[in-house]
């Protein structure tokens, strides 16, 4: 028997492919958009993928089992509470999968969904391992108020922290202290709020130091699990529904987008997304251009400023990039979405003034100060007193509550979301004179 882990550091995203050397088949479970890397793994291994477990409709990435199982025949398991418009087999409480010398036994574990299941493992007739997806991560468990108004089954958000309570509590935490656990998701996830950055742990080791299952009444723990959680991006009802339908093959995807000449001119008005660096983007930019930068977190921050009802434009600073950026949009689905893309290699009419950062600290009353970070981030401390605070995906929303009688200075926490946040005001507000306080802002704290 062999376990192996696949990780998406973007997405903060872990899959797995569980090998019966037995007879040479392996099953999946919970795999990004990308297949390749799992045919790979099964082409080394002499194997071949005979199933795939999706232990709910993910919100945060997009799942290649339609594809897989389009390609190699693989069955795709599921509760049936997902109402899965896909080929499937339902997998519900109780059903077990058998490959070889492994069983995989289904329990149902809502919480963070009313269709979540987890997977347990056994070898030889004792319990090794448990596939938690997104009902327990390693120091945390999965938010619940993701599935509000998205899914075949929808529920409020103090209905499932009572369920992940009792999935905790009476499944999960009855298994054996020994028995290790294997998330869908590690720290930087938006799929809770505090997890590790461990990537994997032990049922018992969980018991010991996870919050959420410490001694607490039901009350308590319903309480602590529905405040403070992250912001939850625009994308992630479009993906929980795409999920829910199957996705379409990645390769034709990224093929079927546009690709436009390089310093393409878009129509007026139309959503530019440039990925260039802040830098270059100041020096000369497309008009109402949104500078989200090209790195480790774009395709989280594309899906949480950029809805998935618009049609956009994509720019790099090379084709490479550009394929990359491509690619980190299909993540999330978003190629779909993608207008044209393209290099632009010219400076472009619109130019962002800078910041004389000595003059702004010593005359800050002199400024509109807009803090850009999320709610749970102010709450720990603001750097500014006055500071207006608007999250960077509500800002495109209420770019209009800033005032303009003064320079607009923008800031986060160390640089990257505020030049998306000043590039979104200086769009949204033509008459202001807006200011990215950029990487300055450690001087401030």
């Amino acid at each position: 028997m062999k376990i192996k882990q696949f990780e998406d550091k973007g997405l903060a995203h872990y899959a797995y492919a569980i090998l019966s050397e037995k007879i040479g088949k392996v099953v999946l479970v919970d795999p990004a958009r990308d297949p390749q890397p799992y045919y790979d793994f099964a082409a080394n291994n002499n194997a071949r993928i005979v199933g795939v477990i999706e232990t709910h409709p993910h919100a945060d990435f997009v799942s290649s089992h339609l594809e897989i199982h389009q390609k190699t025949g693989a069955t795709i398991y599921a509760h049936s509470l997902v109402g899965a418009d896909y080929p499937h087999k339902t997998f519900d409480e109780g059903e077990v999968l058998e490959i070889g010398d492994i069983k995989l036994k289904s329990l149902h574990t809502p919480g963070h969904s009313p269709d979540g299941i987890s997977i347990v493992l056994e070898h030889e007739g004792k319990d090794i391992a448990v596939f938690t997806g997104d009902t327990l991560f390693i120091g945390d468990v999965g938010r619940p108020d993701l599935r509000e108004s998205a899914g075949n089954v929808t529920a409020k958000r103090e209905e499932l922290a009572r369920q992940m309570y009792k999935s905790t509590r009476d499944k999960l935490m009855k298994l054996n202290d020994d028995v290790l656990v294997y998330p869908t998701h590690g720290a930087g996830s938006l799929c809770g709020k505090g997890l590790s950055s461990a990537n994997s742990s032990t049922i018992g080791a969980e018991k010991l130091s996870n919050y959420a299952l410490q001694d607490m009444s039901e009350e308590a723990f319903v309480k602590v699990l529905t405040e403070d959680q992250p912001f939850i991006p625009k994308y992630f009802g479009y993906d929980v529904g795409l999920n829910k339908k199957g996705a379409p093959a990645l390769q034709p995807g990224i093929a079927g987008v546009k690709k436009q000449e390089k310093n393409f001119k878009p129509c007026k008005g139309a959503v530019i997304v440039d990925a260039r660096s802040e830098k270059v983007f100041k020096k000369g930019h497309l008009e109402g251009a949104i500078n989200i930068q090209n790195g480790g977190k774009f395709e989280t921050w594309l899906g949480s400023i950029i809805g998935p009802n618009e049609r956009f434009y994509l720019i790099a600073e090379t084709e490479a990039e550009l394929d990359d950026l491509i690619r980190k949009s299909s993540k999330i689905g978003y190629e779909l979405l993608i207008e044209g893309a393209f290099v632009q290699t010219e400076a472009a009419e619109e130019t962002s003034p800078e910041l004389d950062v000595a003059k702004f600290k010593a005359n800050q009353d002199e400024y509109t100060i807009v803090d850009v970070r999320n709610t749970s981030e102010v709450k720990g401390g603001k750097y500014f007193a006055n500071a207006i605070s608007i999250p960077l995906p509500e800002l495109r929303e209420r770019a209009q509550e800033i005032p303009t009688d003064k320079p607009v200075v923008v800031h986060c926490a160390a640089g990257y979301r505020s030049a998306a946040g000043s590039s979104i005001v200086e769009a949204a507000l033509p008459e202001a004179r807006v200011l990215d306080l950029s990487e300055a802002i450690n001087d401030f704290k």
